[in-house]
């Protein structure tokens, strides 16, 4: 499991490759600064090889412009995917100044978040995938109150009661492991990032 915690934030993410496969489909990045929190997750189209290419093109770009806003950063996503097989993509922005979570997604990803009041937010994504052609996006904001949390995954798990893992005050870890070990799927490669803003 990879994690990332500082004053701000904890993040925890874990990943698995479709069976009998050597590269993982699903590609990452996330980053912490003083000033913000960036996330993508991106799904290549199928698996194996030509996934993990589409998917890895993403989570550099996002990683060499993680400063630029979040339409941005789904354009150029989208421009990186140009003759590649394509991706779902998501992509969200924490600002910890004003508490707010900008949000963006195409395609297949599931994106969460639980705030400490209790309220959970599941936005809907745009349906379909980047690969280079026009694309309309739905960017959102939403704001947060400290200890929220998030979730996002890609289509690997199919996570049930989403809410009962969230809440509460179990340690980010507990979650993590029972999400890992109870929607273990070996038939697609699997990623979830679980976070907590404090």
């Amino acid at each position: 499991m990879t994690a990332l915690a500082d004053s701000n934030i904890q993040v925890l993410a874990h990943q698995t490759n479709k069976q009998g496969k050597t590269l993982c489909g699903d590609s990452y990045f996330f980053l912490s600064t003083e000033e913000y929190f960036i996330c993508v997750l991106a799904d290549g189209l199928g698996s194996g090889e030509y996934a993990n290419e589409s998917s890895e093109a993403v989570a550099d770009v996002i990683r060499n412009n993680h400063t630029a806003d979040v339409e941005e950063l789904m354009e150029l996503a989208n421009k990186v995917l140009v003759k590649k097989r394509g991706a779902a993509v998501c992509v969200f922005k924490v600002d910890y100044a004003i508490k707010s979570i900008k949000y963006s997604c195409v395609g297949n990803i599931r994106f969460f978040l639980y705030t400490s009041s209790g309220k959970l937010t599941y936005p809907l994504p745009v349906t379909g995938y980047l690969s280079g052609r026009p694309q309309v996006y739905n960017t959102q904001t939403f704001a947060y109150e400290a200890h929220s949390k998030f979730l996002v995954h890609s289509d690997g798990y199919n996570i049930q009661g989403v809410k009962d893992l969230l809440k509460g005050f179990s340690p980010l870890r507990n979650i993590a492991e029972t999400i890992a070990e109870k929607y273990n799927n070996s038939d697609d490669d699997s990623t979830f990032i679980l976070g907590s803003l404090l």
